[in-house]
């Protein structure tokens, strides 16, 4: 049997496979995020461990001990880009920055003047979501720490190093670092000089079907296992949710409706485009790449919309359902961007708001105004990645979303392709890397990363399309009318 771990924002997730890929267990412990000051998201770490350690033994509790004993590889997967400093004797120097975080914007501005080559050899933007503008944010307003920096991890790869003493990262994960070479799949040594680092504070590289350790002794003793449990590389959670879809191969493709919304597809080589704010990253599979659509915000946009109403999102889904088509047509727009946003507009400025409110509008068409403003949000995004050259007809739908069968047709309907669901897909990268580990353990990846059985298919409604389509563009007029409101919001 194989363990994935996922550790996204609001929640560490995991689960159990089989030696057939069967799902065994799932279990999940939730996350809160830390917001200081305006547009600023970190996370405590230790959080992070002691969700995974509830998690996993949430999931021993589940199979019982003598059968969660038989895991042989874990795998990891994780929310990208976040920045966890420490020190030469492995201490955590402050909280952990987030991909979520936008004070870097200036940050971002001199990372591209000091790397001429930054497009070329990183294929992005630099992004404030992104780890090296962070770093060089560290460097400016808190040196004391930056000077006690001898190493960067990504957040799963902070997990790796509590359960392995490893400090290793895959490809998939570092590409979102901008000091990675992405076409050659290591550091560069050009972009680590830009931005203030050397390449002793970065982590080894390892493919993230690889082996990368083993459990330390008193983990594994904790954990009820043995010490010889490899830990696989792992990946980005992106790339995690595409081997857990089983989307390896060139063409393949998939949309995950978790905390961020991403349109994830698989290329044979290095295509970065990023004028259109399109991510070209590294799968963490060897020599296979991909490009990638993110929204900061979309199902984190439900979310919130159901704390601030005081309603769970069963309740609201059913309202929203009862809903005819009139206030269908007639709802307000929801701009989803309550953490800025970056494909198309790597905009850190852009704020949340509804439009066109009206006395008439009760709490079911707000909700149904936020399903479809992130709809509408992941249109933007297919655009952008349709300019890349990338061909999409049909769609994995994975993440917590993928739970809606309303909004699962919603997409369909927006986007005009076929969205599909999976056995398995509301676990997202949790299963890829449980994947992962069991490639690690010597499965082949034909049999490993086959895509799993279809549970759902939403076929688009061409009529209701059209319609949309009207409120699409209206929802693109109300962006373009709003950003100077925001761009003096102060960051301290």
């Amino acid at each position: 049997m194989y363990l994935g771990i996922d550790l996204g924002t609001s929640e560490v997730k995991a689960v159990v496979i089989d030696s057939g890929g069967k799902m065994l267990a799932l279990a999940g412990t939730a996350l809160s995020v830390s917001r200081p000051h305006p547009r600023w998201s970190e996370q405590d770490p230790q959080h992070w461990w002691q969700a995974a350690c509830d998690s996993v033994a949430a999931l021993r509790a589940q199979l019982g001990e003598a059968v969660f004993g038989e895991i042989r590889a874990i795998g990891l997967s994780g929310q990208m880009h976040g920045a966890v400093l420490l020190d030469s004797e492995d201490r955590v120097l402050r909280p952990a920055i987030l991909w979520s975080d936008a004070r870097s914007t200036a940050e971002c501005a001199e990372l591209t003047r000091r790397a001429p080559r930054l497009h070329q050899l990183a294929g992005n933007l630099a992004m404030p979501g992104f780890t090296a503008p962070k770093l060089l944010w560290v460097a400016r307003h808190e040196p004391q720490i930056f000077a006690r920096t001898a190493c960067v991890l990504l957040p799963k790869d902070w997990l790796r190093l509590q359960m392995s003493g490893q400090k290793i990262s895959d490809p998939s994960d570092a590409a979102g670092t901008l000091w990675l070479d992405v076409e050659k799949r290591d550091w560069s040594d050009e972009l680590l000089e830009a931005g203030g680092m050397q390449r002793a504070q970065m982590p080894d590289l390892a493919d993230g079907s690889a082996c990368a350790g083993t459990l330390l002794p008193q983990v594994a003793q904790a954990w009820g296992l043995s010490a010889q449990v490899i830990v696989a590389g792992g990946a980005g959670d992106g790339a995690a949710s595409a081997v857990g879809i089983g989307a390896v191969n060139p063409g393949d493709g998939f949309l995950s409706l978790g905390t961020s919304g991403v349109l994830f597809v698989v290329n044979d080589r290095f295509r970065p485009n990023p004028a259109r704010a399109i991510h070209a990253f590294c799968h963490t599979l060897p020599q296979r790449w991909h490009q990638m659509s993110v929204m900061l915000s979309a199902a984190s946009c439900l979310r919130w919309f159901c704390r601030l109403c005081s309603v769970d999102e069963k309740t609201l889904l059913c309202e929203i359902e009862a809903l005819n088509q009139d206030q269908l047509d007639n709802a307000p727009l929801f701009l989803p961007y309550l953490s800025g946003e970056r494909t198309p507009h790597n905009d850190p400025y852009a704020q949340g708001s509804f439009h066109g409110l009206a006395p008439e509008h009760e709490r079911a068409a707000l909700g149904y105004a936020v399903l479809e403003g992130v709809c509408f949000g992941m249109a933007d995004g297919l655009d952008a990645l349709r300019v890349a050259g990338a061909a999409v007809s049909e769609l994995s739908l994975v993440g917590g979303g993928a739970r809606s069968t309303y909004w699962a047709q919603l997409l369909a309907d927006v986007l005009r392709v076929r969205i599909v669901t999976h056995v398995g897909s509301e676990a997202g990268g949790a299963l890829g890397a449980a994947r992962l580990a069991w490639l690690a353990a010597g499965g082949q990846e034909q049999e490993v990363c086959s895509k799993p059985p279809r549970l759902t298919v939403y076929e688009p409604n061409a009529t209701r399309h059209a319609a949309l389509q009207i409120r699409l563009q209206r929802y693109r007029d109300a962006y373009r009318a709003w950003p100077p409101l925001f761009s003096d919001v102060d960051v301290q």
